[in-house]
C-alpha cells in the first residue's frame, strides 16, 4: 500500500523530517530518453512515469527493447527478488554507496535511496553489462 504523496515542503520553511523522501526523486530525470535509447540501442518512445517510475518502450514497428527506472521501495524489492532468484549481481565498486549489475538490470543505493534501471533486448545479455555500469555511474551521480 502506498502512502499519499506528502503535503508539505511546498509553504514550510523547516526542514522535513526525513532526510531524502524518494516521492521527490523523479524517475525520468535520473535517465533521460538519450541515455535510454544509447542504453536500449534504438530509439525509444518518450518517457511514461508512473508513481516512483519511469518506462522508455520501443515504438511498435520494432526492435523490441525497454528501459525503467524504479525509485525508492521498488527498487529495493527488485533487488531483494534477484537475490532470492540467485541471480548473479556483481558488486560495481566506487559507485553510490552500494551498486550491482546483472545481466538485465543495475541497482544503486546512495544515501538510502535505491534506484534500479531494468533493461529489456533481445540480445545477448553479456553486451549489456557494460552499458549498465555506465548507467549506474550516471544515475549515481544524480541522486
Amino acid at each position: 500500500v502506498e502512502a499519499p504523496p506528502p503535503e508539505v515542503a511546498v509553504t514550510s520553511d523547516e526542514p522535513s523530517p526525513t532526510a531524502a523522501a524518494p516521492a521527490a526523486v523523479d524517475a525520468c530525470a535520473l535517465v533521460t530518453k538519450k541515455e535510454a535509447e544509447e542504453l536500449a540501442g534504438t530509439k525509444l518512445d518518450d518517457a511514461v512515469p508512473v508513481r516512483e517510475s519511469c518506462t522508455y518502450t520501443a515504438p511498435v514497428s520494432g526492435p523490441t527493447a525497454q528501459v525503467e527506472v524504479f525509485v525508492g521501495d521498488g527498487a529495493k524489492k527488485y533487488l531483494d527478488i534477484e537475490r532470492e532468484l540467485g541471480h548473479e549481481l556483481r558488486p560495481l565498486a566506487g559507485v553510490g554507496d552500494e551498486t550491482y549489475v546483472s545481466l538485465e538490470a543495475a541497482f544503486v543505493n546512495r544515501s538510502g535511496l535505491w534506484v534500479a534501471v531494468r533493461l529489456v533486448r533481445l540480445n545477448d545479455p553479456e553486451e549489456n553489462r557494460e552499458p549498465l555500469e555506465g548507467i549506474a555511474r550516471t544515475v549515481a551521480g544524480r541522486i
